[in-house]
């Protein structure tokens, strides 16, 4: 006779061995860590529910849900805002379908509009999916010839260029310029900017991992990027900087985390998600890094259909050319507030 498998909600008494799962988990991935309930509910202001699947006392699945509900762009459970990935990390099918099932009683009992999975791979049947966004991973290795070579021909030629300027790397947890930095890259793309509580729980809940990487010219800080890292993986996160960053030190920052990082012993460089046809999806292609669809898959609840919160909707044009207009204090004050619900 087979096991009933319990499903329950973590809590803090449940952190370690929650973690304990996702660091041996293949499935699982820096966005499935029990930190991130405090980085969504304090950074971002949403409610959680991290589901876990338990057998004869063992974790064996692991689920972490928040609920966004606005009034512009709807009301969903989704696994994860603000994450790349998401989904459940499950170690075989039953404890992927207690949690899947779980999940969908949860949403109608929010009464949300629809249910959103960040997953990295497989759609469940009876589920939609988006191709929208992209992965791109790559391994790296400690000689940093050969990371040079991997860099396609033109971009290797940029890339040479920037080594040879005085740029410097300063590294540490300084999460205050890394954002200020961020703030002006999101602007002059047009969009809200998110939280500076968010970078702050980011850095504090995850600060053995969590790298602030700030490169100056002269004494003058111009891009920044927060990485962090994850088993084997080195992942930048959240990164940007001033306009004159384009002309060498995002170039410079990315090379010297990726060298940095496979130092320390770090196998793989997570590049981050892009949306397909955006300048980021370009320039990481341009680095010799493969575009991996990304299966995010959804379920209608409530909704007849999914909300278009894509900033390449045509709808949205207009809005996006009058944010750039906006004074940079402006617009710092007041993208928090839509950010939060477009993470």
């Amino acid at each position: 006779m087979s096991r009933t498998l319990r499903v329950a909600l973590m809590t803090s008494a449940d952190r370690a061995r929650w973690d304990a799962f996702v660091a041996t988990c293949p499935e699982a991935t820096f966005c499935h860590l029990s930190g991130w309930q405090r980085v969504v509910e304090e950074g971002g202001g949403h409610p959680t529910w991290f589901l876990y699947a338990e057998d004869e006392g063992h974790i064996s699945g692991v689920l972490p849900l928040a609920e966004v509900r606005s009034r512009l762009f709807g009301h969903a459970l989704v696994s994860l805002p603000f994450c790349v990935y998401g989904g459940i990390a499950a170690a075989d099918d039953r404890a992927r379908n207690v949690l899947l099932g779980a999940a969908e009683e949860l949403a109608a009992q929010r009464g949300v509009g629809h249910m959103e999975l960040r997953a990295m791979s497989g759609v469940p049947d009876g589920y939609g999916k988006r191709d929208l966004y992209y992965t791109f991973r790559r391994p790296i290795t400690p000689d940093p010839e050969k990371n040079l070579m991997a860099v396609p021909r033109k971009q290797r030629a940029v890339l040479r260029k920037a080594l040879q300027a005085e740029f410097r790397a300063e590294v540490g947890t300084d999460w205050e310029r890394c954002y200020r930095l961020y703030a002006h890259s999101v602007h002059r793309l047009g969009t809200p900017v998110f939280g500076r509580r968010l970078f702050q729980v980011l850095v504090e809940e995850f600060g053995e991992c969590a790298e602030a990487r700030i490169v100056t010219l002269n004494g003058r800080p111009l891009s920044a990027v927060l990485s962090f890292r994850f088993r084997d993986q080195m992942l930048p996160y959240y990164g940007g900087g001033l306009e004159s960053a384009r002309k060498g030190a995002n170039d410079f920052m990315y090379w010297s985390l990726m060298n940095d990082a496979a130092a320390r012993g770090c196998t793989l460089f997570d590049f981050g998600r892009s949306k397909l046809g955006s300048g980021a999806f370009a320039y990481k292609k341009n680095w010799g890094f493969t575009p991996q669809p990304l299966a995010y898959h959804h379920r209608l609840v409530r909704a007849r259909s999914m909300p278009a919160t894509n900033p390449s909707n045509p709808r949205y044009a207009l809005l996006i050319r009058a944010w750039k207009l906006l004074p940079l204090a402006v617009a710092n004050r007041l993208g928090p507030y839509l950010a939060r619900y477009l993470g």
